[in-house]
């Protein structure tokens, strides 16, 4: 019993995304990426520091705050970063249409693999350019890039950037150094700017493998590279929109600058005052969560394998689960397990139909739960076909 995580908090009439979205009725909602676990202690008492003290103004990033991220990749990753190369942002979503607005001609498209967290498709309204996708392959039960296509598109589209997502949401994919090692020669021989969504990078479940940030696997790496991260879903902060680009290029970080002028808000004191307290004192925190993820990870793999008409490769990192329902036949997966109790994401909206994200940041009480109610819908199912 771990109370950090299998203590179920009531999330009703909290003005809550994914619990009102089910308001009134019996179903689970495990469907957005925002995790049912109280933020660390250290980061309430931060927050609530500030709300004694009673003065809610427009507030200045910390230099000590960019001097411990600064600490915390080279602790992690051996990344040398200057405090300089930090940009902070009220989002990753904002960074990832920032980039897009920033670099390239309104003719030059963006590219990206499917399937990929929605966001990621939804750009090219936002910035005036058409966006091209790409199919990820799967390699040994694992989402991989397709290199040659990639190849082939990139010399095809002439993009200005390239949206990637490390490790890669849906599918869980931990990237390794041969794979990021090819996608950074690509960018570099076809001038493509490589804009690296990598907020997930703290959840690797795979106790054989680490998180590799895209930047730091070469020299020309890092120089075409926008790496994006975030406390948010790794202290189950996301409400309170902090995020930071990293970008060592001085040229690519004045115009991403730019592109963020008069249009994305700085991070507000909440924001700051809890990555602040987050990334300095919140360890022992993370890795009990860890250890509480890789459980319902396990959970997640057994329980999905014994339903009929499903497919789950292993996770290697994230807290979300890519399920292949394709062989049950469900013309409407979401609605048939919304009828069963569980609200999952719908692959539709990833470029993928024919299958659901479940996501599985929650007390392990819930996720037993839903998943029973999955397994039991489906049995009973197949049982009347």
């Amino acid at each position: 019993m771990n109370p950090l995580f299998d203590t179920v908090i009531d999330r009703t009439n909290t003005h809550s995304m994914k619990w009102e979205k089910y308001e009134g009725t019996d179903i689970l909602p495990m469907w957005v990426a925002d995790m049912d676990f109280k933020a660390p202690p250290a980061v309430l008492s931060a927050l609530q520091k500030i709300i004694t003290h009673g003065v809610l103004g427009y507030t200045l990033v910390p230099h000590e705050l960019d001097q411990i991220v600064a600490a915390r990749l080279m602790s992690l990753y051996s990344w040398e970063v200057e405090t300089e190369w930090l940009v902070w942002i009220p989002g990753v979503v904002s960074g990832l249409n920032a980039v897009c607005r920033a670099f390239g001609s309104q003719d030059q498209p963006i590219v990206t693999t499917t399937p990929i967290y929605p966001p990621f498709l939804s750009v090219s309204e936002h910035c005036g350019k058409s966006l091209h996708t790409l199919p990820m392959v799967t390699e040994a039960e694992r989402s991989t890039l397709d290199f040659v296509g990639l190849e082939q598109m990139f010399q095809k589209t002439k993009p200005a950037v390239f949206l990637f997502c490390s490790p890669y949401n849906p599918c869980g994919t931990l990237f390794t150094a041969e794979e990021l090692n090819r996608l950074a020669d690509l960018c570099e021989e076809y001038d493509v700017i490589l804009c690296s969504d990598e907020i997930h990078s703290d959840f690797v479940l795979d106790r054989h493998n680490c998180h590799i940030p895209s930047a730091t696997v070469s020299r020309h790496a890092a120089a075409r590279t926008i790496t994006l991260m975030a406390p948010s879903k790794t202290y189950n902060i996301p409400g309170l929109g902090c995020s930071f680009a990293v970008i060592s290029d001085p040229d690519l970080r004045h115009r991403f600058e730019a592109a963020c002028k008069g249009t994305l808000p700085g991070v507000n004191l909440m924001g700051l005052a809890a990555a602040k307290a987050a990334y300095a004192s919140c360890d022992d925190w993370l890795a009990q969560l860890i250890a509480y993820l890789r459980q319902n990870r396990d959970t997640v793999m057994e329980k999905i394998s014994q339903m009929p008409g499903c497919r789950l490769d292993p996770i290697q990192a994230t807290f979300l689960a890519w399920i292949d329902i394709t062989e049950t036949g469900l013309t409407d997966p979401v609605g048939f397990f919304e009828q069963a109790g569980v609200g999952l994401s719908d692959g539709r909206f990833f470029g993928a139909p024919g299958f659901v994200r479940l996501n599985f940041g929650c007390p392990a009480v819930i996720l037993e739960k839903g998943l029973h109610r999955m397994e039991t819908a489906l049995k009973n199912r197949t049982r009347q076909a």
